[in-house]
């Protein structure tokens, strides 16, 4: 990509995602062309003033300059040319390239014009400067990158194991949820897998960690209710008549555990749907709480709204929006845990535990996760199942670690998860 694209790339995602704006680690000298640098110059006072930018506030701010960038229209072209935000980084990393060149360039011709001993001298202190501001830059060599393996395994970062959910047993097969993973939670209808995701996030917060909580099905209130349901057991129904069905216990129990969450690094998000709005919202999460240990949860993928809309390529918006996803949670170095509905293809088979190809538009979602959890309860479908209560937990892929299924507790009326205790631990190979 040339620097006049990455430029309008750059732009065109700012102007997309404000929140980018936050990232940028550049300033307007480092564009090459004069309209671009007006329009960024003008972002700038955008966002310093009313920390938004968009097409209105950008053209009241350009003001008589806006027929030196090529007017509104322009300013169209570059937000309409932009899919996707998930490369802004390319973009930025492209600029700072081309800027730290021509400065060398110009080095140099500032030289040619007075060649001395002295001009000399500072022509090499210049490029010196430059090549370490490109060292910076780039990727770490194969021996440096075993040289910080030898440290770490004489050192070892605790800060940067996994997440632990609670749930022993699954931490044994799995490691916890690790920094930079996409992981897919999925079931069918009513089998448990937002209650599972609600126990993943209180074990999360009751270990120190900060959580962020996308919820595009239920709201806020409802879904503290049934955390408070599973951390004090008690029947979430009783919540439809609190005054006749509360018993005197189960108001105590309600009061302690309401306690215990408001100590909790827990926020709840019931108002973004789209995939930008997301992406901004756990940027500005991430920054906020920086000192914290972060996890995401999404409730779920099939009601995000993609940036690119394709009616008829389905599978292409699921694609678009478990790799934004999964970039994302690179970039920020955190675990991103994404529940999934799975498709009716399960209830046509005798055999009704899920798998991977019962994903929803699988193709692209097996491709980006890393981790892939299928939830299973066989008193779902038998009501004389011997494993009443009993929730599988199918973990189909893993892309660093040992895949394996995990039996856990489930006490539905309380929406709780938690070790099977006759059975306590024990991990059954696939």
């Amino acid at each position: 990509m040339d620097t006049y694209h990455a430029e309008t790339s750059l732009l065109g995602s700012i102007l997309l995602e404000n929140e980018l704006f936050n990232e940028l680690e550049i300033d307007s000298n480092y564009f090459r062309y004069q309209e671009h640098k007006l329009i960024f110059e003008a972002m700038e006072e955008a966002y310093r003033e009313k920390q938004v930018i968009d097409m209105v506030i950008l053209t009241a701010v350009l003001g008589d300059k806006i027929g030196a960038i090529g007017g509104v229209q322009y300013l169209t072209q570059l937000l309409e040319s932009i899919p996707s935000t998930a490369t802004f980084k390319h973009y930025e990393q492209i600029l700072i390239e081309s800027y730290q060149l021509h400065q060398a360039k110009q080095a140099v011709q500032d030289f040619l014009i007075e060649p001395s001993l002295s001009s000399l001298d500072r022509l090499v202190n210049d490029l010196k400067d430059v090549t370490a501001l490109i060292a910076s830059e780039t990727e770490n060599s194969t021996f440096e990158e075993l040289i910080g393996i030898s440290e770490e395994l004489m050192n070892p970062n605790l800060e940067k194991l996994g997440h632990l959910t609670g749930i022993r047993s699954l931490d044994e097969l799995t490691g916890g949820m690790q920094r930079g993973d996409l992981i897919i939670i999925a079931a069918r209808p009513s089998v448990g897998k937002t209650a599972f995701a609600l126990n993943l996030a209180a074990g999360h917060c009751m270990n120190g960690g900060s959580t962020l909580l996308f919820s595009l099905e239920m709201g806020r209130r409802q879904l503290l209710k049934r955390m408070i349901s599973a951390q004090a057991l008690v029947n979430g129904g009783k919540w439809r008549d609190i005054h006749n069905r509360f018993s005197p216990e189960d108001y105590q129990q309600a009061m302690r555990a309401i306690g215990d969450l408001s100590n909790w690094q827990l926020e709840i998000i019931d108002s973004k749907r789209t995939i930008a709005q997301i992406r901004a919202e756990i940027r500005k999460h991430q920054r906020d709480a920086a000192n914290q240990n972060q996890l995401v949860l999404i409730d779920y993928l099939q009601l995000i709204t993609p940036t690119t809309l394709r009616k008829d390529r389905r599978d292409l918006e699921i694609g678009e929006i478990t790799r934004e996803l999964k970039l994302l949670a690179m970039e920020l170095e955190i675990p991103i845990v994404l529940l999934s509905q799975l498709s009716r293809s399960v209830e046509t088979r005798q055999d009704k535990r899920p798998l991977m190809s019962d994903l929803r538009e699988s193709g692209n979602i097996e491709q980006d996760a890393d981790v892939i959890a299928l939830l299973y309860r066989d008193d779902y479908y038998n009501k004389d199942s011997k494993k009443k209560n009993v929730l599988e937990v199918i973990i189909s892929k893993h892309r660093n670690g040992p895949t394996g299924v995990v039996e856990m507790e489930f006490l539905r009326e309380y929406g709780r998860v938690r070790e099977l205790r006759q059975r306590e631990g024990k991990l059954v190979g696939i």
